[in-house]
């Protein structure tokens, strides 16, 4: 893509409302723009974004043998009151009604409606295991929106949910989605932890959270570096722990995913049950399994920064490489730059090529507000010495290599990604 044609309106100061780190790079670098309180606007580098944190989801949930569906924001309010959530959830849950005077509400989440598709449609115990997923908007009525879109009203989430036959195929499944969330965290480039934790309003007494490592997290967390164990500080029990205290590194976590066994909780009371040739149908057993898409992105950079801007993963990057022409006018810096934006395409990498005529110093600020993993910078100079400039945004390594030629990182770094 053209910078010249790309709709990406950077700000030159740090806007005066973003608390964090994450709420203010993603506004100064034209990724999201506020609509009210806790809902926006994904501009184009913004929501390329969160595809690459949807794509990854999707290709884990799918080899995990989810299946994909989607399912209605807007949910009668008759199923959450089968299950008592229509009174117990609060004050998040936005009920409206529609011109006939029908109670609904904009789900939060989608455990009544993912029951009410199971128990319409499963026939047979034969049919299962079953595991649902989507991604989607969600709503939830914060009282106090902040920090951007990390605790945002509107967001995206995906969400799956299993079925199975009793509690032991149950904890196979849970098991199953355990071992995904690992991948999909390990594939996107996050440093993270897996802790134990609450149900709180979903319900079941078996769940996981996965956070992912950053200063400005809301969770402090006690982990083992060298070990799986990790917990939240309050949750700290030197009984079950497998070293003292002072031997576990504390640091503060972004919760980013969320896992459930749910049991019976909302099978038993919609009446979701296994039906059984002999006619003794039991309540299916149930887990479900959160991410929260637009939070992955704002965790991201919450992690990976510094004081210039973003810096990317390679995995979540909107854009591989950023192509820097200095001098757009100079027939031979253009014809040079323009070689190099077609031959990074034709190796598959997605580059923004800044081919305006602007000042260098300008384009470099942006560059690294952007935080594209790679900058190549082309220009009269190092065209007549056949070479070109390339940066390594995190560790600022300069490198200067014949045209036509990438860093040997680059290419390596695109394998895994993809």
């Amino acid at each position: 893509m053209r910078r010249s044609q790309y709709f990406v309106p950077t700000l030159r100061e740090n806007p005066a409302e973003a608390q964090v780190v994450s709420h203010r790079l993603m506004l100064r670098a034209g990724m999201i723009r506020q609509v009210t309180s806790g809902i926006y606007n994904w501009l184009p580098l913004g929501l390329k974004a969160v595809r690459k944190v949807e794509h990854i989801v999707r290709t884990e949930m799918n080899a995990a043998g989810a299946q994909e569906i989607v399912m209605p924001v807007v949910q009668p309010a008759e199923l959450w009151q089968e299950t008592g959530r229509w009174e117990k959830y609060g004050a998040e849950l936005l009920r409206l009604e529609d011109r006939h005077e029908h109670a609904s509400v904009l789900g939060p989440t989608h455990e009544e409606v993912v029951t009410d598709i199971y128990r319409k449609n499963v026939k047979s115990y034969k049919e299962l295991p079953i595991n649902l997923y989507q991604i989607q908007t969600k709503f939830r009525d914060e009282v106090r929106p902040r920090f951007g879109v990390m605790r945002g009203r509107e967001f995206t989430m995906k969400d799956a949910y299993s079925f199975d036959i009793n509690v032991d195929a149950g904890m196979v499944s849970y098991e199953t989605m355990k071992q995904a969330y690992h991948k999909i965290f390990a594939a996107m480039q996050l440093d993270y932890r897996m802790v134990n934790a609450d149900s709180g309003q979903i319900g079941g007494d078996f769940s996981h959270e996965f956070h992912v490592l950053a200063d400005t997290g809301e969770d402090d967390l006690l982990f083992d570096p060298a070990g799986e164990y990790a917990v939240n500080v309050e949750k700290y029990d030197p009984a079950t722990a497998p070293k003292p205290k002072e031997q576990l590194e504390q640091r503060k976590g972004i919760e980013v995913g969320h896992i459930f066994l749910l049991k019976d909780v909302y099978s038993k009371p919609m009446n979701a049950v296994v039906p059984r040739s002999d006619g003794n149908d039991e309540p299916v057993t149930m887990g479900c399994y959160g991410i929260g898409i637009t939070r992955v992105v704002a965790a991201a950079i919450e992690q990976n920064h510094d004081e210039k801007g973003i810096i990317w993963p390679m995995a979540l990057a909107p854009f591989h490489v950023g192509l820097v022409s200095l001098r757009p006018a100079d027939e031979a810096c253009a014809a040079a730059a323009d070689k190099m934006y077609a031959d990074l395409q034709s190796q598959g990498l997605e580059v923004l090529y800044d081919e305006r005529e602007a000042s260098a110093g300008d384009k470099f600020a942006e560059m690294d507000l952007l935080g594209f993993p790679w900058q190549c910078i082309i220009g009269p100079k190092g065209v007549a010495e056949n070479q070109a400039e390339w940066k390594n945004r995190r560790t600022g390594e300069i490198q200067m290599l014949p045209l036509g030629q990438f860093p040997a990182e680059l290419t390596t770094q695109q394998a895994h990604a993809a």
